[in-house]
């Protein structure tokens, strides 16, 4: 048999293969068992009650997906008393995804949800400042490094970072969350994006604009994983676009140590114990003892590594 095991920090899971926030609920357990997972990551919460945007909150875009949901959220209280429970029925580690409107609000919902049954907390910092005129805080290095320093004086739990594709300094910021104490890093969130219906030249979304998922967002989620695994030494949880085993694959070799599913849910629900078992039977075929193995053997030229790409004078 062949070994799945994955470490993230001090944190050890059975195998590589997790939701992702938003694309994961208790309801699952009709459809399969949940205890097949890596770990379990809870859609993000707010310390507070959130209604969310407005609708329509989804579309179709070629192949891929736009939301804007707003992370409408029944607030720390009720996942505390409801939610949690639910999840102490599985050994697999339960993550909890949080977001804050501020630093400082961050910082105490990451306390207040450091109880008995939590095992790490993802912190959204994708989400809007609005100490920096709405932009996320893992926009900058500068803000990831002020945001994590508070989240890690917070908690003693472990602390994944959940990075956004919406800048154009991610070894800069991957470095930051790491010195200002995350744990891991989760590469990456959906990427702002727009669609318009032409008979009604209204945007689709509710919300005019919204992010984008699914397949096309799996080539730019995988350049920041070699990118975040190049600048930090932390582990990175590669999301973004993956769908089948070979996704999965391409992720680990390029430096993630696991993954996290989200779309590909929403169109197949047994998704993930499929890629779980296709994952198994390559390994078994390539005659490789552990999926650790795998991480981080992209061929590669190392004076390329942090490569930025510019536009050549024609």
């Amino acid at each position: 048999m062949v070994d799945l095991a994955v470490d993230i920090g001090a944190l050890r899971l059975k195998n590589p293969i997790m939701p992702a926030s938003g694309t994961f609920s208790e309801d699952l357990a009709d459809v399969f068992d949940l205890e097949c997972l890596g770990a379990h990551v809870t859609k993000t919460i707010t310390r507070g009650w959130r209604d969310g945007n407005p609708t329509p909150r989804v579309c179709e875009v070629s192949g891929s997906m736009l939301n804007s949901i707003g992370i409408p959220s029944k607030g720390i209280g009720y996942f505390i008393e409801k939610t949690i429970p639910f999840y102490r029925r599985y050994q697999t580690p339960l993550v909890v995804s949080i977001s804050g409107n501020t630093a400082d609000e961050f910082a105490t919902l990451c306390s207040e949800v450091s109880v008995d049954g939590v095992d790490a907390i993802e912190v959204n910092i994708s989400c809007p400042n609005i100490e920096e005129d709405g932009k996320a805080f893992a926009i900058r290095a500068s803000s990831t490094y002020d945001v994590m320093c508070k989240l890690r004086k917070a908690t003693s739990l472990p602390l994944w970072a959940k990075l956004t594709p919406n800048t154009g300094e991610t070894p800069e910021v991957a470095r930051a969350a790491e010195e200002g104490g995350a744990d891991a890093l989760v590469v990456a969130n959906t990427l702002l994006a727009m669609a318009i219906d032409i008979r009604t030249r209204k945007p689709k979304l509710g919300n005019l604009m919204g992010g984008l998922s699914g397949p096309s967002l799996k080539p730019i989620a995988l350049r920041m994983a070699y990118q975040c695994a190049k600048a930090a030494k932390i582990p990175v949880i590669g999301c973004g676009g993956i769908s089948t085993a070979e996704d999965v694959l391409e992720f680990l070799i390029a430096g993630a140590s696991a993954v996290q599913v989200g779309t590909a849910t929403f169109i197949n629900p047994t998704v993930m114990p499929a890629i779980i078992a296709d994952l198994q039977s390559y390994l078994e075929r390539e005659n490789i003892a552990s999926v650790r193995d795998l991480v981080g053997t992209v061929i590669d030229d190392e004076q390329k590594a942090g490569v930025v790409f510019m536009e050549t004078a024609p």
